[in-house]
């Protein structure tokens, strides 16, 4: 990522204040970015990683694995740094051409049809609810099996719950755990792995141990 003077005083203040986070390089890399970009210290504790997520999230955007978001803004937001490094194709499901449908939002079929078109992608849900849960339940029927999934919803109707459900998937995943969470989120974690991952490729890095990715 390119840093500013000021970018740097102020990622200067955020360790000084976030300590010890008991965290691997690479993770902290990527918490640090999601607290950066919403000024909020709680992701520190928040931001959780299911084993081996790093992994094979950084070997599928390497492998120029599609890239599947809930709303535009993620798209957006994920696209310029994309385009300077991996080219992963990207589409957001609310923009997915689909039949109608009156059960579920357009952000969730979109995702959906999109899921069971490029089952092993890597899903990006920052805002939508109801876009996760059909995720998570066509995961739960074995449907399909993601790369990584980046899930950060907030929300009081359940939200909380869509994530634990997630984790219990065993499929490699970040989140933020409880209500909290953002499309703002979903990106500042998205870009962080991509500049790992990057970093990794132009060294010719591509094995990552069990702390994740090398920071050297």
């Amino acid at each position: 990522m390119d840093w500013y003077a000021e970018d740097a005083l102020a990622l200067g203040e955020l360790d000084r204040e976030l300590g010890e986070l008991g965290r691997s390089p690479s993770e902290y890399y990527i918490v640090r970015q999601a607290i950066f970009e919403t000024a909020d210290l709680e992701y520190g504790s928040l931001v959780q990683f299911s084993e081996a997520a790093l992994q094979s999230g950084a070997a599928a955007l390497a492998a120029r694995t599609t890239i599947v978001t809930d709303i535009p803004m993620v798209q957006v937001g994920i696209a310029p740094k994309l385009q300077r490094t991996f080219s992963n194709p990207v589409y957001c499901g609310i923009e997915a051409l689909t039949r109608p449908q009156r059960s579920k939002s357009q952000a969730a079929w979109g995702v959906e049809t999109l899921a069971r078109r490029y089952p092993e992608a890597i899903f990006v849900i920052g805002q939508s609810a109801s876009a996760l849960a059909s995720l998570v339940e066509t995961i739960e029927s074995e449907d399909i099996n993601p790369a990584l999934v980046i899930a950060t919803p907030s929300g009081f109707a359940g939200g909380d719950i869509l994530k634990e459900r997630l984790n219990d998937s065993r499929v490699p995943h970040i989140r933020s755990a409880g209500r909290k969470g953002s499309a703002i989120v979903a990106v500042a974690i998205f870009n962080a792995l991509l500049d790992l991952a990057w970093q990794g490729y132009a060294h010719g890095e591509t094995a990552i141990d069990e702390n994740g990715l090398d920071l050297r």
